[in-house]
């Protein structure tokens, strides 16, 4: 069965300089992966008429299918819709239902229309309209020489509602696609050359039709096995019989058998168990307590969080004692020990996260250079610390501690 090929070009100027970061592609490969279609390319051109032609040409010589997102708002700069006008062929026209649409959700809000906010309604005759529950600017699909291109805007919350409920549908509709199986094991403790040192027999020994990738993470690493079949119960079954072969070699450093954020493992871990938890920061400044609340549902277990940066409130709200903090400093073991032992009589939980140290790019010293962390996980009767070094710059090194401190306490619930 024929791969089907989609490429992704994102419209803007703010993606080319930086100012925005891209997450919409990011997404929409994962979505259209997950239905059985096949990313092959992403690329970011300007709002520049020229570029988005020949982004438009070239991409449609490589896939069967163009997806574009951005450029499509209501100031001057926004130029996608005049130059698929242009591309496409026809001429702008005024859709009835967008039209409505608008006139009925500036209504409603009590704003006044402006003829910028009425021009949303223009498409070009030649395309097929796509109604945008979310947002003002429909998307646009249009078809030619037998490819597919579609257009969206490239606010992503638009975006998205438009690739759920009419453009992915659509596309499952046209096009048979094979079946596309990911299983994925998530390591830690072994850094990425040794685990392939260990599992390269295994590796070696792989049908041709099933990938294996290396994936490196934050304190993880990912081993990501693919197929692509036609017949999915039998690719399922095969790729299940080589992934619990790889699993078998990797026992001692598996830590989940699916592609999750720590968080959820951790949450799935404190679930099962009935556990109740908290966290004590001093060097996240609460990112782990972020992490933990992103997830729907974490009200069953996580009960707060006490973000002790100054000395201050180590002393006055976790009961850390000052003689500790003056003979050891706040990045020791006995500091973020006296901080979990306060953190579980001032939260009230089954467990709990302390965390203390130097995320850089100053404050570290020949004793605690920067990326000393201590970290404290455990229960009432059981406080388990350990020290780590992460040897990067300030954000990586808060994200490392997230990720450390997380895993340090699913260890200690599986024990």
């Amino acid at each position: 069965m024929e791969k089907i090929l989609v490429s992704i070009i994102t419209i803007g100027d703010e993606l080319l300089i930086g100012q925005t970061v891209d997450t919409n592609s990011a997404w929409m490969a994962q979505e259209l992966n997950h239905a059985g279609f096949w990313v092959q390319r992403r690329i970011a051109v300007g709002d520049e008429r020229q570029a988005i032609i020949a982004a438009l040409e070239e991409e449609g010589k490589r896939s069967h299918i163009v997806l574009i997102t951005g450029g499509l708002g209501p100031t001057a700069d926004d130029i996608t819709k005049p130059v698929l006008c242009d591309y496409f062929g026809g001429r702008l026209v005024r859709d009835e239902d967008t039209y409505q649409r608008i006139m009925q959700m500036f209504e409603s809000r009590g704003l006044p229309v402006l003829q910028r906010n009425v021009d949303q309604a223009l498409v070009p005759d030649v395309c097929t309209v796509l109604r945008n529950e979310r947002g003002t600017a429909p998307g646009m699909w249009f078809e030619k020489d037998e490819k597919i291109y579609v257009s969206m805007p490239g606010v992503p919350f638009e975006m998205k509602g438009l690739m759920e409920n009419e453009v992915v549908p659509r596309l499952q509709e046209r096009f048979e696609t094979p079946a596309l199986l990911h299983h994925t094991l998530i390591t830690t403790g072994m850094g990425e050359s040794f685990v392939a040192e260990k599992i390269k027999d295994f590796e070696a020994q792989l049908p041709p039709h099933i990938k294996l990738a290396y994936l490196p993470s934050y304190g993880l690493l990912k081993l990501r096995l693919t197929t692509v079949a036609p017949d999915k119960i039998s690719a399922a079954a095969e790729l299940h019989k080589e992934f619990m072969k790889m699993r078998g070699l990797l026992t001692d450093i598996v830590v989940a058998e699916a592609d999750l954020p720590m968080s959820v493992i951790l949450a799935e871990k404190l679930k099962a168990k009935g556990f109740s938890v908290g966290t004590a920061e001093s060097c996240t400044g609460g990112t782990i307590a972020s992490q933990i609340t992103a997830i729907a549902g974490s009200s069953a277990y996580f009960k707060g969080s006490v973000v002790s940066y100054a000395n201050e409130v180590k002393m006055n709200v976790l009961g850390v004692q000052a003689a500790t903090l003056e003979q050891y400093g706040a990045v020791s073991e006995e500091t973020v020990r006296e901080m979990a032992a306060g953190a579980l009589k001032v939260l009230g939980t089954d467990c709990v996260m302390a965390v203390s140290g130097i995320m850089g790019p100053d404050g570290g010293s020949a004793e605690k250079p920067v990326g000393t962390v201590w970290i404290a996980v455990g229960g009432h009767n059981n406080i388990h610390t350990k020290k780590h070094h992460f040897r990067y710059d300030r954000a990586r090194n808060i994200s490392m501690t997230c990720v450390a401190a997380m895993n340090e306490l699913r260890k200690w619930l599986e024990l």
